[in-house]
């Protein structure tokens, strides 16, 4: 195993489970100091001993708790030089049905979890004379968009990915030594399809349902190729050793990818 990321320290929101633990078991392979955040207690505990990381309680819903994960990061380990804002949740609703507490819930969490991480930590990466890097997680949901019940879940990726092109951007024009990019994971199995677990009582119920994605393999046109949590973890560490923009996890995915580019470029042509 490689050591590109030896003495850098890592900070992983959702990192108790999924893409998340899985970004966080090879960065901890390949020499960092690593930190996940997640908002459940008990599963945050077994993972970080399971991997030898400091384990955080964090609500990325919350500016303070974002805030506090930066700070008591900083405070015990000294510096920062990766952060992985991953947390997010995947439920499903026509839009039709959804209630407003439905889209504050998706959006506080997979939009403004995003939001309240670059916030709490980008000055903590200009304090890092070496720079740092910002890996953001959106969804191949995040550039190509129309599967019926998704509606919610593609707005908050979409922001996800403008967000992340417009922080890289404006990086590149202040010579930062900070770079930014954004994971673009296809089907990975992880706990995205029990959401609800963690929906805030205060919010009530709503629409939005948990959704198995092999529940809904057809609606994909063809078989989903599956990766673990373990391969998506190796596909992001490569791509902020690379400092990428855009990292993909599928790229036979593309399709759908390519035909929203050729209808866009079709229309522009017209």
């Amino acid at each position: 195993m490689s050591q590109d990321f030896a003495g850098k320290v890592a900070v992983i929101t959702g990192g108790a489970s999924g893409i998340g633990l899985g970004i966080a078991t090879e960065m901890a392979a390949r020499g960092a100091r690593v930190v996940i955040a997640d908002i459940e207690a008990d599963a945050l505990a077994s993972a970080a001993v399971t991997i030898g990381a400091t384990g955080i309680q964090t609500d990325v819903t919350d500016q303070d708790s974002v805030q506090a994960l930066a700070d008591e990061t900083v405070a015990r380990m000294g510096r920062v030089d990766v952060v992985c804002n991953n947390a997010g949740i995947g439920p499903m609703a026509m839009i039709a049905d959804m209630t407003p507490s439905d889209w504050r819930w998706i959006i506080d969490v997979n939009l403004y979890g995003v939001i309240h991480g670059i916030h709490a930590f980008l000055p903590k990466l200009r304090a890092n004379a070496d720079g740092g890097f910002i890996l953001n997680t959106a969804s191949i949901a995040g550039l190509a968009a129309g599967m019926p019940g998704l509606g919610a879940y593609c707005v908050t990726k979409f922001g996800v990915v403008a967000l992340t092109e417009c922080l890289r951007a404006e990086l590149v024009m202040a010579n930062s030594a900070i770079g930014a990019g954004v994971l673009l994971p296809g089907p990975v199995r992880s706990n995205i399809g029990k959401s609800k677990r963690n929906r805030p009582a205060t919010l009530g119920d709503g629409a939005l349902a948990d959704v198995e994605l092999d529940d809904v393999a057809e609606e994909f046109g063809r078989a989903i190729p599956w990766l673990s949590p373990q391969e998506a973890g190796r596909i992001a560490a490569d791509g902020i050793r690379d400092r990428h923009l855009y990292v993909p996890t599928h790229p036979q995915m593309f399709d759908a990818v390519g035909a929203r580019h050729d209808a866009i470029a079709a229309a522009f042509s017209r």
